[in-house]
């Protein structure tokens, strides 16, 4: 097809500066940069490449249109107008769905049928066909309705971009892989850094540092549902995995360290970065925090258990006392730490030098920078 495309990538909020700079190190142009989304122009290898390689996009999408509805006709003739025959082809399944938020068509339900029946519409004079068996490949619509204005979409990624397909099983409290991704870009980990994690948890944030460091595209091991998707050539794909191969940096001297109070922690941190191709790089141990020591020149990158109850919130604010005593305050010894904790500093001794606000899923946290 490879014309030109209009994208979309959502990602978590505070990281839009990351995504951005990953977006055009990609080749993305035109670059339109909004609260928790950025939307660019690319061609079909673009497409395919921010799939694989973008580490902080929690998905891509064709953006389509973007129009004022304040009715359920204007809602249906708008969408009725896409060109939706250009990438859905007549066996294809296209389910629908989407949210509104402020807006004078505010049944979700609703609206969804009317885009479904709107797309139904249009396909079927464009096919000749009255009835759709929808057997083929998934191209999932999405609409948004913000402030009476609708934007359609269709997903290209299918499973969030998050999953990487190494983190089959995680421990209680993980990170999503595409904000730890964000802070290893934000902690400006290089091809040389030694990162350590005394709180690794399932090893999300040394995973994806190691990834970071030796250049592999962190979707290079799953698959996306525009692969299956008949107007996109098959060849495309194979490119951009061979692309993406090449790309590794194999002479990285990268090492990460890593340490869990739990034994099951450091059993699973190490068996997912086996599924992630970077056990070598890791070494993983079973220690209390007391007893980490940090090496000289190395970037200390974790989230630490924060508690909801209580109890839990005061055994939180211990553990922050006793990171104040062993963690680098800067100079060769780096330290990030993300936490929701409001008075995070108080506890940990020490005032950041930088602090940045993240979301982790729901929960308002920040990001302590000390360098």
């Amino acid at each position: 097809m490879n014309d030109k495309i209009r994208l979309c990538c959502p990602c978590h909020f505070g990281l839009e500066s990351v995504l951005k700079y990953e977006i055009q190190k990609i080749g993305g142009t035109d670059l339109k940069v909004s609260d928790g989304k950025i939307s660019f122009t690319g061609d079909d290898n673009i497409l395919a490449r921010a799939n694989l390689c973008l580490s902080t996009a929690e998905r891509v999408l064709i953006e389509l249109i973007e129009f004022r509805a304040t009715t359920f006709e204007e809602l249906f003739q708008g969408v009725k107008a896409v060109e939706l025959e250009r990438y859905i082809g007549p066996q294809d399944a296209f389910p629908v769905k989407g949210y509104s938020l402020n807006s004078s068509l505010h049944s979700v339900p609703d609206c969804q049928s009317i885009v479904k029946k709107a797309a139904v519409e249009r396909l079927k004079d464009k096919y000749g066909i009255s009835w759709f068996d929808e057997s083929g490949p998934t191209v999932q619509i999405k609409f948004s309705i913000l402030k009476d204005v609708v934007s359609l979409y269709l997903d290209t990624s299918g499973v969030g971009l998050h999953k990487r397909g190494y983190r089959r099983n995680s421990n209680a409290a993980p990170i999503k892989e595409t904000l730890a991704a964000g802070i290893i870009d934000l902690a400006r980990v290089r091809s040389d850094s030694v990162v350590c994690d005394p709180f690794c948890g399932s090893g999300t944030l040394l995973i994806e540092a190691a990834l970071k460091a030796l250049k592999i595209a962190p979707g290079i091991n799953r698959r996306f549902a525009a692969e299956k998707w008949s107007c996109f050539d098959s060849k495309i794909w194979q490119e951009e995995r061979r692309r993406a191969i090449d790309n590794v940096d194999r002479s990285a001297e990268f090492r990460g360290i890593g340490a869990d109070i739990d034994d099951a922690a450091v059993a699973l941190t190490l068996d997912n970065a086996h599924k992630a191709g970077i056990k070598s790089r890791v070494k993983v141990e079973q220690a209390d925090i007391t007893k980490f020591v940090q090496p000289e020149n190395s970037i200390v990158i974790c989230n630490p258990p924060y508690g909801e109850r209580l109890l839990e919130l005061r055994e939180a604010e211990d553990i922050y006392r006793k990171m104040g005593r062993v963690l680098g305050k800067g100079g060769s010894r780096q330290s990030y730490i993300i936490s929701p904790h409001e008075e995070f500093e108080k506890f940990f001794g020490t005032e950041a030098r930088k602090r940045r606000k993240l979301y982790n899923g729901m929960i308002k946290c920040q990001l302590y920078m000390y360098f």
